[in-house]
């Protein structure tokens, strides 16, 4: 089982990397808030959860440990594969997601793309008490880098990533028409942009 890769990255995607270890790339699926603090052509370290499954194996990697274990937990929850364990954490931090648990806060966890009332419910009602004997999330929160645009049309760009994260085209594309007077340094600062005002 692995559960630590240290290498380079090749090359990233907002729900994915290439990660090369001692010339073996490694295909791991990442939440926006480890790809956010990723830069290709650097050495990292990603704590790897592995999931097996007949017919595959699909390595997913966090930069935090916090974020590990939270996904971890989310997949102890019936009827949350890792696709929407690590969409939950692509929109919400493991701070607030560990807030929002403690609190109660269902209606904010209900604007998660693809967890409705119900199992926002679930989630607070199964997790509030294991969140309780986590470490509090230091660290979890990532900054975004200053990066350079990573092609020629980022709106373009910012869709399609909004839409494999769950959002409908139309929904996206409101969010980001809001954006059009301001300023972005590259495709994953509009994307952010995006995101806090789907949020909303």
């Amino acid at each position: 089982m692995i559960a630590l890769l240290t290498g380079m990255i090749i090359s990233k995607t907002p729900d994915q990397v290439i990660l090369d270890v001692n010339g073996v790339g490694y295909h791991v699926a990442v939440p926006l808030s480890s790809f956010y603090s990723l830069e290709e052509e650097k050495a990292t370290r990603l704590n790897i959860y592995t999931h097996v499954r007949e017919d595959t194996l699909q390595l997913y990697g966090f930069i935090t440990m916090a974020e590990k274990e939270m996904f971890i937990l989310l997949l102890s929850i019936s009827g949350i594969g890792p696709k929407v364990a690590l969409n939950i954490l692509s929109h919400m931090s493991c701070q607030d997601l560990r807030e929002s648990l403690l609190n109660e806060d269902v209606k904010k966890l209900s604007t998660l793309p693809g967890i409705g009332k119900k199992t926002a419910e679930r989630l607070v009602l199964e997790l509030r008490e294991k969140i309780r004997k986590l470490a509090p999330a230091e660290g979890s929160e990532q900054q975004s880098l200053p990066v350079k645009p990573e092609s020629e049309s980022m709106h373009d760009d910012a869709l399609s990533a909004l839409i494999n994260l769950g959002y409908k085209e139309k929904q996206a594309s409101a969010a980001l028409a809001k954006l059009n007077n301001q300023d972005h340094d590259g495709m994953e600062s509009m994307l952010k942009a995006a995101l806090q005002q789907l949020i909303r």
